[in-house]
Order: structure tokens, then C-alpha cells, then sequence
């Protein structure tokens, strides 16, 4: 499995690197979770923020630009830990089934189980058009996807995965069910039974990008090919 690089985010924050300092920005990106994971982008405030960790909300912006560049960086965090887990629990030696199967329930059971809010925050503000966070959400969500696609490719390589689809569209066709299965879950306060979940979700997904069989694959073209040739035969009878 190929590491994802994390950016450099130094310019991004302007904290100081004493250890004094440093405590006091996790203590603000602790708390930055829970605002923002509570209530929202556009709801949360920096002034609760600080409140809760106890320092003014000049403080906030001693270490932080503001509220965007904060959220951005909560976010960015939650993905890192999600990512590691990609990264640190594949197995390594398992087929591209197996590891294909690993990134399904773990990105599930990360947002069902321990990120509801933070899932929500994500998915309602990606949806959103010309959001002052889009730019960090499409960045983010490049390298969150990273290790599916790097899954996809080697499949495709090894004849596992259908190679008449890019990459990109095999991406979407694999974390649009989840992410509807996420929303179901967090707007209808529905606890699922994550496993269960998973397991269907797994073996749906993977008949969707595994290679048609030649069989198939061939009917299919058959029945293209008699489709045009009516097409073709209606067109000549009309001119006529």
C-alpha cells in the first residue's frame, strides 16, 4: 500500500512551537471538533469555541486565521486518522478483495461509529456550491480516497477490476451508495448494525467493479450491435 503524503500545513497555522503552545492548539482543535461536529460550519463560532477551552477568542486567532482555516483543518485531521487506519490495519499480503473489503468497513465503521457529527459536517458542506471550504474539502477528499484508488488500479492491473471504467467513476460508483447509506443513517438518527452493513455493501460493491464475464460481456454486444442495425434499417426506410 502506497502512503498517502500529508501537506505540510506549517503556513497554514501560525501557532508557536513551544510545548506550551502546542498543547493550547489541540486543545482548540479538540474543541473545534465537538463545535463543529455539534452545529455545523455556519453555526459554529469562534467564541464558543474558546469558551470551552477556556482562553479568549483573540487566542483562537493568534494560532488560527480564522474560522475556515480552523474547520480545515479539524477536517483535515479526522481524514489523517481515517487514513491511517488505511494505511496501518491493510493487509498487506491479502488479495485486492480482501483489501478492497478492509477500506469498505473501515470507512464505515470510522463514520458510524465514531464520527457521526464530523461525517455530517463533511458530506453537508461538500454539497454545497461555492462553500468557503470547498477548495480544502475537494483537496481533502483527494487524498482521503487515495488508498481506494490505489486498490482500483492494482485490481485493474491484475484483471480484478473492470478496466472499461476509469478510475474516477469506479471511485463514485464505490462511495456514493456508502455516502447515502451515511446520510440515511445520520438524518433519520438510525443506528444501523455496521457489520451487517458493511458485509452487503461489500458484496454489492465489489460484483459492481469486478470484470463482466465474458459471456455477458459478449451478449451485451450483441444486443448493441442489433440495436444499431434496427437503427440503422429504420433510418433507410424512412429516407425511402
Amino acid at each position: 500500500m502506497t502512503a498517502t503524503a500529508r501537506p505540510d500545513r506549517a503556513d497554514s497555522s501560525r501557532a508557536p512551537a513551544g510545548r506550551k503552545s502546542q498543547q493550547r492548539v489541540q486543545d482548540i482543535l479538540r474543541a473545534g471538533r465537538e463545535v463543529f461536529a455539534e452545529k455545523g460550519y455556519e453555526h459554529a463560532t469562534a467564541a464558543e469555541i474558546a469558551q470551552r477551552v477556556g482562553v479568549s477568542e483573540a487566542t483562537v486567532f493568534s494560532y488560527f486565521r480564522g474560522k475556515r482555516e480552523l474547520c480545515a483543518r479539524v477536517i483535515a485531521d479526522w481524514y489523517d486518522e481515517i487514513i491511517a487506519a488505511f494505511e496501518h490495519g491493510m493487509p498487506v499480503e491479502a488479495s485486492v478483495q480482501q483489501q478492497f473489503a478492509f477500506i469498505v468497513r473501515t470507512h464505515l465503521r470510522l463514520m458510524l461509529v465514531n464520527g457521526t457529527g464530523l461525517c455530517a459536517l463533511v458530506l453537508s458542506e461538500g454539497r454545497a456550491k461555492q462553500h468557503a471550504l470547498s477548495d480544502e474539502l475537494t483537496a481533502l477528499q483527494r487524498r482521503y480516497t487515495a488508498p481506494l484508488m490505489d486498490v482500483l488500479a492494482r485490481g485493474q492491473a491484475a484483471g480484478q477490476v473492470r478496466a472499461d471504467l476509469p478510475l474516477s467513476l469506479l471511485r463514485s460508483m464505490v462511495f456514493g451508495p456508502m455516502e447515502h447509506v451515511l446520510w440515511d443513517a445520520i438524518l433519520g438518527h438510525r443506528k444501523l448494525d455496521t457489520e451487517t452493513t458493511a458485509t452487503q455493501l461489500i458484496d454489492m460493491l465489489w460484483a459492481a467493479v469486478q470484470p463482466p464475464a465474458p459471456e455477458q460481456a459478449a451478449l451485451v454486444r450483441f444486443r448493441n450491435e442489433v440495436a444499431e442495425a434496427v437503427r440503422r434499417l429504420e433510418g433507410t426506410a424512412s429516407r425511402g
